[in-house]
């Protein structure tokens, strides 16, 4: 387990389904996770069962919990995970309830902790639609750097978004 002051973090449990599914099936997430249709308990089930294998899949996920309570209040996956080249990508997500109580800067810090020094990881990056104020924020915060604009690169209903490539050298 990853621990930090107000919060810890861990892997998915089958305890997360409903949780898990809650958030995925949310349409105002589907803007940046690229989701179009809603999933299935069934598949939740599946991808908690077969998708935490950090080298198999490219990727992992953890849940963000509060230490005081144990509460689930987020998640912050690992992505595009490259052991060659030492990198991968980051997503987090706070449910709306929590933001803006320093909980993101904190699982941001630890993720960047365990990517360094358990596996290997020396430049992490992330992806934002230019207008997610709130992630730019909180990104540049924990001293992500932006290195360039995808100009038009998010369709929203016919008008379209830049994003904006942030990067953090961990070594």
């Amino acid at each position: 387990m990853l621990k930090a002051d107000k919060i810890y973090l861990r892997t998915l449990e089958m305890s997360d389904v409903d949780h898990i599914l809650q958030r995925e099936n949310d349409p105002l997430n589907w803007r940046v996770s690229g989701t179009k249709v809603p999933f299935s308990k069934e598949l939740i089930h599946a991808y908690i069962q077969s998708a935490q294998d950090l080298y198999t899949h490219q990727q992992i996920r953890f849940v963000i919990c509060l230490n005081e309570n144990d509460l689930p209040v987020g998640t912050i996956d690992m992505f595009e995970f490259d052991p060659f080249h030492q990198r991968a990508g980051l997503g987090i997500l706070i449910d709306k309830a929590h933001r803006n109580k320093g909980l993101a800067a904190e699982a941001l810090i630890l993720i960047e902790k365990y990517a360094l020094e358990v596996i290997g990881i020396r430049n992490l990056y992330c992806n934002i639609l230019v207008d997610n104020v709130e992630s730019i924020k909180l990104f540049e915060s924990v001293g992500y750097t932006k290195i360039g604009t995808k100009k038009d690169w998010f369709n929203n209903n016919g008008y379209w978004i830049d994003e904006l490539m942030y990067q953090k050298l961990l070594a």
